[in-house]
């Protein structure tokens, strides 16, 4: 047991995560998963009074809509953006946030199909009405360059298990300046007051800034993985990242085309994350067709993705393609 030295790494990881998104380390909070970053945030929020609505993307990843439905039997109203043939469109924010809206939850991407939203737009919609924004970027933080600080949101989570090149069992999630004073989540524990180290049980105070959002004890073998993932990345630089990713992605959109395959979601580039979603019947079977010939692809609904990072080349994605088309075929 070495406490002195679990504790640096894991405020270490912090460190590491607020540099990848431009933040102060003191506004950013350390969770063992965007669930659980979530229902911090959720349960954070007042929602007896005017304000109870929560308007959500039907983008959500499930864990994220699951946690704003909990809160309706704290006095919320969920209310639903629609998908449209694989995208989120503004209007559609616009006609749904309203003066009682409390918090506005927008992925940055869409699990499914790869879209990627405009996050300054939905927050300058959202901020109109006197609503927060919340956005959970697990689906593209790391493949370029993030500013949390700029993008609008007034909260941003992502967990280290895509690419950020981490494992499960950590997450973040960064908190506006000024604005965490105001929650008081019912999801906490020792680690969300002003000093853990207190043991006082009939005490409920603080922690200063973001870290009143932390719970009990951290993911500490989880944040050494976390912080190198996220070290590396940023020694490589995000915006080769991104260039590259951004490569990548447009070659698997116009390879799959190529070979007759139906890519869903938005056809502008600048409209999606890396990801390539692909319509596919049977998205479970195929997934484990192509990692029988060691290609990992992932199942979604309808959908089969693939997502090449930065280590991945341009043969990479026509390999991955190539055996794609041969799984669908038969």
């Amino acid at each position: 047991m070495d406490w002195d030295s679990w504790m640096a790494e894991t405020d270490a990881a912090r460190v590491e995560f607020a540099a990848l998104i431009n933040a102060d380390p003191g506004d950013v909070s350390v969770a063992t998963s965007v669930s659980q970053a979530t229902a911090s945030v959720a349960t954070g929020l007042d929602y007896t009074g005017t304000r109870h609505r929560v308007v959500a993307s039907g983008g959500e990843f499930p864990t994220v809509g699951h946690v704003w439905l909990a809160q309706e039997r704290m006095g919320a109203e969920v209310d639903w953006v629609p998908v449209r043939d694989g995208c989120i469109e503004l209007e559609d924010y616009e006609a749904a946030i309203d003066e009682q809206t409390a918090i506005v939850s927008a992925c940055q991407g869409y699990y499914q199909t790869g879209f990627k939203q405009d996050i300054g737009a939905i927050a300058e919609l959202a901020h109109a009405k006197g609503a927060l924004l919340y956005v959970d970027a697990y689906q593209t933080l790391g493949t370029e360059p993030f500013d949390a600080p700029k993008c609008g949101a007034d909260f941003v989570a992502s967990g280290n298990l895509k690419f950020l090149m981490g494992i499960p069992g950590i997450a973040f999630v960064w908190v506006r300046p000024g604005l965490a004073d105001q929650l008081k989540p019912t999801i906490t524990g020792w680690f969300g007051r002003a000093n853990p180290y207190s043991f006082e049980a009939d005490r409920l105070d603080w922690g200063e800034g973001a870290r009143r959002l932390d719970t009990g004890t951290p993911p500490i073998m989880e944040a050494y993985v976390a912080r190198a993932g996220m070290a590396w990345l940023r020694e490589i630089g995000m915006d080769h990242i991104g260039a590259w990713n951004r490569a990548l992605g447009r070659r698997a959109a116009e390879g799959a085309a190529e070979r007759g395959l139906e890519v869903l979601g938005s056809a502008e580039a600048a409209r999606r994350a890396p990801t390539t979603a692909i319509a596919c019947e049977d998205s479970h079977t195929v997934e484990a067709k192509m990692r029988a010939r060691g290609i990992i692809a992932s199942a979604r609904g309808p959908a089969i993705r693939i997502a090449p990072h930065f280590y991945n080349t341009m043969d990479d994605v026509d390999v991955a393609l190539d055996a794609l088309a041969a799984v669908m075929a038969t």
